[in-house]
């Protein structure tokens, strides 16, 4: 793919993404544990917030996290 030739580039610049035309042998590895690291806690997250859930009355649509949440369990008086 086009773009020319790669070109000197100074040496002293640290970059976090890793600097020019960087391309790590274990990328597959590395993305696949970031996404499992956001899945687990885009999960926990989930779940402590339907555990949490409060509702006065029992809403008239479908809640996605209606099945983990608290309605129709009776809360214990704080």
């Amino acid at each position: 793919m086009g773009g020319g030739a790669r070109y000197p580039y100074p040496k002293q610049v640290w970059s976090p993404s890793g600097g020019w035309w960087t391309r790590p042998s274990n990328w597959k590895a590395n993305t696949a544990i970031a996404f499992a690291g956001i899945a687990v806690v885009g999960y926990a997250t989930f779940t402590l917030s339907a555990d949490k859930e409060w509702r006065h009355n029992e809403p008239a649509k479908p809640i996605p996290s209606i099945g983990q949440s608290n309605i129709g369990r009776k809360r214990k008086s704080r």
